[in-house]
């Protein structure tokens, strides 16, 4: 149901990243809104960690690199809704913050190729540009013989290395969903199926954020973002990223982890398959597992099935040896020392140190 923009009502601010993909996905958002709560949107660029240093992901830490500026506009009040790429966000959530995930875009990656050549068809030595360990240990896994090119930078900037007048590389990987969004799909030469390139957790979902307090029952505006918020969540989206993002928090694994995870919901059952790669591609552990969604089950206990998902295969992965071959995090290892002085402890927007993200590659999307 749409409710007409009424004229004299003071905007909602929402607070985004600057880039061109984040602009178009929170373009998306905003449009959602307006047609949702009947007031204008506006748009309100936040410059994060991530936007302002370069380097590889895994370089700058990764964690939050994305979000903690946008978390911290959304505390201070410049902006009443914030938009991120799931990916990007920590896996432990504030409980002063609150998240819902619209339907979700694909979330397969690509390969956009010279010549439209495709991952089989890529000559021997072919130079294929990504900035994800993830997609990189997969695909040296399925094609050893390739060369595997660290790369940075908006997604034009990226296709043109491979497409571009002065292309140096044979390919690049990004995700499907980001050059959706972008109208970009031209430049596709093949979607990786998630049994040869699986994709991060939570990729190709948007994250929805606002401050817990407006949502409440005391909401100074009576309810109408909650309700709002609620018509934007989609649940098969929300499920799939429950389950997939369980996985990463059980395996405690940050940006430089090769994990991947793609879960779908089918008939009423959730489906969720995994992989822990080493980071060479040399070796990988993959387990795949399902579960029955009952029908009459309430919100918050479909979230917990999702989760002992996610748990379930992480735990199976880590019994077959999944550490051994990948950077996970030790047991306890984002907990915060007693002794740690209160102005010292971390901030509740900013994630802990260990928490994990599924952020691999950000402008790959």
């Amino acid at each position: 149901m749409s409710i007409p923009v009424q004229p004299g009502t003071a905007p909602l601010r929402l607070g985004t990243r600057g880039s061109a993909l984040a602009l178009t996905q929170s373009g998306l958002i905003a449009r959602r809104l307006e047609e949702l709560l009947g007031r204008p949107v506006e748009l309100v660029r936040i410059r994060t960690e991530g936007d302002v240093k370069t380097g590889s992901l895994a370089s700058l830490g990764g964690t939050g690199v994305f979000v903690t500026a946008l978390r911290e506009a959304l505390l201070d009040g410049r902006c009443d809704v914030a938009v991120h790429s799931l990916k990007d966000l920590p896996t432990t959530q504030p409980p002063e913050l609150t998240v819902v995930t619209p339907e979700r875009e694909d979330p397969r990656d690509v390969l956009c190729a010279r010549d439209r050549l495709t991952l089989d068809t890529l000559p021997r030595g072919a130079r294929v540009g990504t900035g994800s360990p993830r997609r990189a240990a997969q695909l040296q896994a399925a094609r050893p013989d390739i060369e595997i090119v660290d790369i940075r930078g908006n997604v034009d900037t990226r296709i043109a290395r491979a497409l571009g007048p002065d292309a140096d590389l044979d390919a690049v990987v990004l995700a499907h969903a980001g050059l959706i969004r972008l109208g970009r799909t031209d430049v596709v030469t093949e979607v990786l199926a998630p049994s040869v390139v699986a994709p991060a957790p939570g990729q190709g979902a948007l994250a929805v954020e606002a401050r817990t307090a407006d949502l409440g029952p005391d909401a100074a505006d009576g309810g109408v973002l909650a309700d709002a918020f609620a018509a934007l969540d989609h649940r098969p989206t929300r499920l799939a990223v429950v389950a997939e993002r369980a996985v990463l928090a059980r395996l405690e694994a940050g940006c430089a982890a090769p994990v991947g995870a793609h879960a779908r919901v089918e008939d009423d059952a959730l489906l969720l398959g995994a992989v822990v790669s080493r980071v060479d591609g040399t070796e990988q552990l993959m387990h795949r597992a399902s579960t029955e969604l009952g029908a009459d089950l309430p919100v918050a206990d479909l979230d917990a099935v999702a989760t002992e998902l996610g748990e379930r295969v992480a735990a199976a992965l880590l019994a077959d040896g999944a550490a051994r071959l990948a950077p996970l995090g030790g047991a306890g290892a984002s907990a915060v020392s007693p002794d740690v002085p209160a102005h010292e402890a971390p901030r509740v927007d900013a994630a802990p140190l260990h928490t994990p993200t599924g952020t691999d590659d950000p402008e790959g999307a």
